[in-house]
């Protein structure tokens, strides 16, 4: 009985061979892609959720700021750790982590290792990174490093790695005390080396500011959270915590606890790894729900449209005796098979694009996610469960036609059909405009983003890392390379102008008393405003009676900095730049004055508006080279740079990137999404013309007599077109007028994450409903110029 039905289910999808394979093509692309999406889905979702504790770990943010003017950060200070323990017995453990570059050497190997990580010992008591050999304890002791597996095969092959010694930075040599299995992907806490966090001079002492540092925290119970961060912010308002904490007036200092699990996605604010996006999230399942939603349209509206081409079949059956259920199994059958069929190829067509796809989300998926047991289930659940709905409808009109309406004239899609078949069709149009509008507002905003005046130039601008053991010879480095041909200007920075982190308390009058609110930092040398192409509104740059050896002393016997502020800087404090130029502000306990007003410029993602911010001389603090180079003989210029630097820093070999590369880093996720939605709309928009291929086609040859009849009566070829597209056009200019609003809505509503964006032009939407026009135009005339080119005695033969 199952071999005939199979038999004969076969026979049939192959007698349509055109229209079986767009059925096919439609539900394979939308199946595999829904397999992708869900991939990624479901490993955005799982973000650190295989720590055993995960439910009772928090990481510790703070708000810090004074009179209204409050700032956000995840990192915090050395103190907030300890004293939040020693305070509140509902906390049984604390890690503080910061991750640095390294130059990790080993024999004549020296790599530069950016997932170098200082922790707590603590580390694996909190987190699951599951230890292979070696001490648990070994971060108690210093000088000691635990390694992940990958990191031991790198340094020491296959033979063992405990008790090697690894040199960092030339300088410091580590053993290494312990083997830690690589950090699953799904971790925001990623690291190829952790040594002990007491290694760091900043560990010496405990403070609430200096806020570089990610805390987190192991709860007893996972429902303290909530009256715990209240407890916590009631013990920061007593008396004794605001003056050790050096709080006055209206400054305060608030923590807030994000439950770990929560951070990668909904958290706004930095952490050791680039956070993710729950509205990226709803926007992919969206995208993945629509693909496959349009692919199921397709396949009913094919089928419902196909029908009439089976009344004959229908008829001879029901004279046979053949029942309604009967008839239903049959043709929900050839659904369930067909979908199996695209099930296949999908899996297959996932396999193969999986790399493409890794590449384009930054992610690690492998075969084995689509593979094994539990997610093959799904995916044939989810398939049969999507079979069965696509081919309900049609098996439903076609098991209950009527006998005597099949005698009487044969079965024609009017009526209700006729009208549900017009519905899926706009639906199919309204998802692909709404995804071509939302894809081009996201094109835009990458483009101004990548346009927009920034406040300085980030091109041809050359970053050389540099750290402590440098600094003694950095004023000789500095004069060399500024010698070089193709240097323009030299300078030395703490940070790089896009991503500034270093954050103080900033005091001044403002005509109505003392104000304080938080400031971000740029310790630098001279040359930082004019290396970078800053404009200068008012004042003048720094000089080198600025830098510490050369600044005058005050009445009190101490030195007076100078201070170049921002605008938002002047406008907080109520200052225009000329009235700022020669007043006195205070940062951090240190008195200035302040030299100059530069024009604001970015210093942030533009998620973030312009901060206030201060410049000043400080070569102590620098971490990096900023060198802005000619456009031509880069090669020429590297080679120099290189035997410069080892002439005065033989042990280490030089680093250098490109300014624009840190800029391009910000916007990662986002290029990613843009990315992700113009793959996904094209495919939406190239799913919807094929369903309306196969109704074109189907309609053709429904009128293949009316077109010979309208030649005959000397219809032109447009007319013709004309005659076939009329119908399917009225429905996508329906589908333009239901998706514009929605698409505007959504777009505003993604836009509302910059605090630098463009509006949403009207233009877009006309163009994308020209676009898709045109597209379904060309898509329906394909049939419309093969039937008019028919010769109509042809098309009349039978009549």
């Amino acid at each position: 009985m199952f071999r005939s039905f199979l038999k004969y289910t076969v026979r049939q999808l192959i007698r349509q061979k055109g229209f079986t394979a767009i059925n096919i093509l439609g539900l394979t692309v939308g199946l595999a892609s829904c397999i992708l999406i869900g991939l990624f889905i479901t490993d955005e979702l799982s973000y650190d959720t295989f720590h055993t504790r995960a439910a009772r770990i928090v990481r510790v943010t703070m708000d810090y700021g004074s009179s209204g003017h409050t700032s956000a950060a995840a990192v915090t200070g050395t103190k907030v750790g300890p004293q939040l323990k020693r305070t509140f017995p509902d906390i049984r453990e604390y890690v503080r982590t910061v991750g640095f570059t390294r130059t990790v050497s080993y024999g004549d190997k020296h790599i530069k290792e950016n997932e170098f990580l200082y922790a707590d010992s603590s580390f694996l008591s909190v987190f699951t990174f599951p230890l292979l050999m070696g001490d648990p304890h070994a971060l108690s002791y210093p000088h000691t490093l635990m390694i992940t597996e990958s990191a031991a095969l790198k340094y020491f092959g296959t033979a063992g790695a405990i008790g090697k010694v690894l040199r960092l930075d030339y300088t410091t040599d580590y053993t290494v005390a312990g083997v830690l299995k690589d950090p699953p992907g799904n971790s925001q806490i990623q690291f190829d080396f952790v040594a002990p966090f007491t290694d760091l001079p900043a560990a010496a002492r405990e403070d609430w500011f200096s806020a570089n540092y990610y805390t987190y925290l192991l709860l007893n119970n996972q429902k303290s959270e909530a009256g715990l961060e209240q407890q916590i912010n009631t013990y920061m308002r007593t008396p004794a915590v605001r003056a050790e904490a050096e709080l006055k007036g209206n400054d305060y200092l608030y923590y807030h606890l994000e439950p770990l699990t929560r951070v990668h996605l909904y958290s706004s604010l930095e952490g050791l790894e680039p956070n993710g996006s729950i509205t990226s999230i709803y926007i992919l399942l969206a995208i993945g729900v629509l693909i496959l939603v349009i692919a199921c349209f397709n396949y009913t509206n094919l089928t419902i449209a196909q029908s009439a081409n089976r009344t004959g079949e229908i008829g001879i059956r029901k004279v046979l005796g053949a029942a309604r259920g009967q008839l239903f199994t049959q043709f929900a059958g050839e659904s369930l098979l067909l979908t199996l069929v695209a099930l296949v190829l999908a899996i297959v067509l996932s396999l193969q694009l999986l790399p493409l796809f890794n590449q384009l989300t930054g992610k690690h998926l492998q075969s084995n996610d689509i593979l094994q047991a539990r997610p093959l289930l799904s995916i044939l659940g989810a398939a049969l469960v999507i079979g069965f709905l696509a081919g309900a409808y049609p098996a439903i009109l076609l098991s209950g036609t009527r006998l005597i309406t099949i005698l009487r004239s044969g079965f024609r899609l009017a009526g209700g059909n006729t009208t549900l078949r017009q519905t899926l069709i706009v639906a199919q149009f309204v998802i692909s405009l709404f995804l071509i509008i939302s894809t081009v507002v996201i094109l835009q905003q990458m483009h101004y983003i990548r346009n927009k005046d920034l406040g300085y130039d980030r091109d041809h601008v050359l970053v050389i890392p540099i750290n402590y053991h440098d600094l003694s010879q950095y004023n000789a480095l500095k004069t060399s390379m500024a010698a070089l041909p193709g240097v323009r200007q030299i300078t030395g920075s703490s940070s790089v102008p896009t991503s500034v982190g270093w954050m103080d308390m900033l005091s001044a009058d403002d005509g109505n008393g003392p104000l304080r609110f938080p400031v971000n930092c740029i310790p630098s040398d001279l040359g930082f405003v004019k290396t970078m192409n800053m404009q200068l509104l008012a004042g003048a740059d720094l000089t080198p009676s600025d830098l510490p050896a050369n600044r005058p002393l005050d009445a009190q016997n101490q030195q007076t900095l100078s201070f170049i502020i921002n605008e938002t800087t002047a406008k907080k404090i109520g200052w225009t730049p000329g009235q700022a130029i020669g007043k006195t502000i205070v940062r951090y306990g240190q008195s200035g004055v302040v030299r100059g007003v530069v024009k604001d410029f970015h210093f942030a993602s533009m998620h973030q508006p312009i901060g206030p911010l201060l410049i000043y001389a400080d070569t102590t603090q620098l971490q990096c080279f900023l060198l802005r180079i000619g456009g031509g003989q880069l090669p020429a210029l590297i080679d120099a740079l290189q035997t410069t630097w080892k002439r005065y820093i033989p042990v280490r070999p030089l680093e250098y990137h490109f300014l624009d590369e840190d800029f391009n880093k910000l916007y990662i996720t986002e290029q990613r999404t843009a990315t992700i939605f113009t793959l996904f709309a094209s495919l939406a928009i190239v799913l919807a013309c094929l369903g309306l291929f196969g109704l074109a086609a189907i309609s053709t040859v429904q009128r293949t007599k009316e077109i010979g009849i309208r030649k005959v009566l000397g219809a032109s070829l447009l007319n013709i077109c004309l005659l076939i597209g009329n119908s399917f056009l009225r429905m996508v200019f329906l589908a333009i007028l239901i998706a514009s609003p929605l698409a505007w809505i959504a777009a505003r509503k993604w836009l509302e994450g910059f605090a630098y964006r463009i509006p949403v032009h009207a233009w877009i939407f006309p163009m994308a409903g020209v676009g898709v026009v045109l597209l379904a135009f060309l898509t329906v005339s394909f049939h419309a110029l093969r039937a008019a080119a028919m010769n109509p005695a042809r098309s009349l033969k039978t009549e």
